[in-house]
């Protein structure tokens, strides 16, 4: 695997190596010692699986108590995968990461806790799955508004995004709560 950190280096892009022939692919999406040496330490205790259709914005979430690291990967569709850095003492606080993931070129995505995480969904139809180092707090969520202009992120919108009521309702970078 080819472990590259992004612009933030706490967040990494994983390109696995994929074998392939006719009858199909094998590929790793896991491996401890692997990932280890690729500088990501991971306890997993959770796996996640979504389908959304084209134009569906899931974000900015994260959780205040149990942050959750998230290991992020498509299985079918394509995706605008944005991890944005809410540690309070970082020198990255409130930059973001934005990389295009899909089913064609299988690349992972490690978002460390202490991020707020998302993504809008570029093709007709997504299947996201995701692993976390933490279990689902729903006491603990909160909600980064996705389009704060304090965080000029470029979203490639072909129109007004859909929403669940919780994103449409995020708070701004100024007034969330913060990771220490």
């Amino acid at each position: 695997m080819k472990f590259s950190p992004t612009s933030i280096p706490d967040v990494i892009q994983i390109e696995p190596r994929v074998f392939g022939d006719a009858r199909g692919f094998f590929m790793e999406t896991w491996n401890e010692r692997v990932f280890a040496a690729g500088g990501i330490s991971a306890h997993f205790v959770q796996d996640n699986h979504s389908r959304s259709a084209k134009g569906v914005l899931r974000g900015l979430h994260y959780q205040i108590r149990q942050p959750q690291g998230k290991l992020v990967r498509v299985l079918s569709g394509e995706i605008f995968d944005v991890a944005v850095d809410i540690r309070s003492r970082s020198p990255t606080f409130g930059q973001s990461v934005a990389i295009n993931l899909n089913a064609d070129n299988k690349a992972m995505l490690w978002v460390p806790a202490g991020f707020a995480h998302g993504f809008y969904v570029v093709s007709d139809h997504a299947e996201v799955t995701y692993k976390t180092t933490d279990f689902y707090a729903p006491e603990h969520e909160r909600v980064l508004l996705w389009n704060d202009p304090a965080l000029a992120i470029a979203w490639p919108l072909t129109g007004e995004p859909v929403l669940a009521a919780r994103d449409a309702a995020g708070q701004r970078l100024n007034e969330i709560e913060r990771f220490p």
